[in-house]
């Protein structure tokens, strides 16, 4: 069975979208699947086809203005071409174009469609923008043979804001690769970390980790492992504050090193306002690393207020610094975590179903 998953990012960007779709990409090679990941170039610098951790990626030039949208004009002439040489065409992200075309495009073709759904978007100009496009990408949703959602949250948002039938959404959540957090040992340092890991992003509440270190003790020390068009704000941020010495940012970390930030951490720490699952805070729990987390959206679901604790909007910055307080080197007990292996077991079957 062919099949094309289309992303408007995939690697060399690092995000949860592009974790999802190289997690479930890799395991359905391995179950016989042929995949290829159509995917956009909007610095028109990365090769046009290459095989990256033995997946097949087509890279298409597109625009995208400040990272968002990823207008691509070649992609979609792309799918209106090719599409029915593909069983199945299973895109990604409500929030941008790839996902329309693949809809417009269908043909014979099989469309699985996986929202990842905020039901905001992520600037006041983004947010306006979605009012003429939701009456647009409901296409998405009419055409759509399967809609699969990583949480219930998700789902809930689907059926109120697109009246989709029950019985054609699925809820298969993002997993965790447990086999990677075995052998990992914590290592001795002179200082308490908080780990953020996320897109950076004004909607994810990064800022406050760095306006409430003032309230903490100083020997905590914020980490932020994330790219995106936020940065300048945040790193602007630390310099009035007069926090340099204690805020660090990385990017494009490899795997080893972001994994051993996690067992590291002495806390995690997201407060996005929008999630529609949560990769990061899964494997922060994996690494049996305590969190505290917006509780809003899908981060809502991990609140446990035993490993993972949530924070109400507005944030008080008081209330954050005793929570942190509260929860920082905490214990954390065993956490049922889904694997991919088994998220991916259901999807290979909706597959063969369709």
């Amino acid at each position: 069975m062919r099949i094309a998953q289309v992303v408007q990012r995939y690697f060399p960007y690092i995000g949860g979208l592009e974790t999802h779709v190289a997690e479930i990409s890799k395991r359905l090679v391995a179950k016989g699947f042929e995949i290829e990941i159509l995917t956009t170039d909007p610095t028109r610098t990365l090769p046009p086809e290459e095989m990256v951790n033995g997946l097949k990626v087509r890279r298409f030039k597109s625009w995208a203005p400040d990272e968002a949208y990823y207008f691509s004009g070649v992609l979609k002439k792309f799918l209106a071409l090719n599409a029915s040489a593909y069983d199945i065409v299973h895109a990604h992200a409500y929030h941008s174009f790839p996902a329309l075309y693949a809809a417009q495009t269908k043909q014979r073709n099989r469309l699985f469609f996986n929202p990842h759904y905020h039901g905001r978007g992520h600037t006041f100009v983004r947010n306006l923008l979605l009012i003429p496009y939701k009456s647009i990408a409901k296409t998405l949703f009419q055409k759509a043979d399967r809609i699969i959602c990583v949480s219930k949250y998700e789902r809930g948002l689907i059926r109120k804001d697109f009246d989709v039938e029950e019985n054609r959404i699925s809820v298969i959540p993002n997993g965790v690769v447990l086999e990677e957090f075995k052998n990992l040992q914590k290592q001795k340092k002179s200082y308490r970390t908080i780990l953020c890991v996320s897109r950076l992003e004004r909607y994810k509440g990064i800022d406050f980790l760095i306006r409430v270190l003032p309230k903490l003790s100083d020997d905590v020390q914020l980490e932020i492992v994330g790219k995106g068009p936020f940065r300048k704000n945040l790193t602007k941020l630390a310099r009035v504050l007069k926090l340099e010495k204690r805020v660090s940012f990385s990017e494009s970390l490899p795997r080893k090193e972001l994994l051993q930030k996690y067992v590291n951490a002495d806390l995690f720490a997201l407060l996005s306002r929008h999630e529609a699952y949560g990769i990061s805070v899964a494997e922060a729990l994996a690494s049996r690393t305590p969190c505290i987390v917006a509780n809003a959206s899908a981060l809502q679901e991990w609140v446990d207020n035993k490993n993972c604790f949530g924070l109400n909007y507005p944030i008080e910055l008081d209330a954050l610094a005793d929570l942190i307080n509260h929860t920082i080197g905490k214990k954390v007990d065993e956490v049922y975590l889904t694997d991919w292996n088994e998220n991916v077991e259901k999807l290979s079957r909706l597959y063969l179903s369709c």
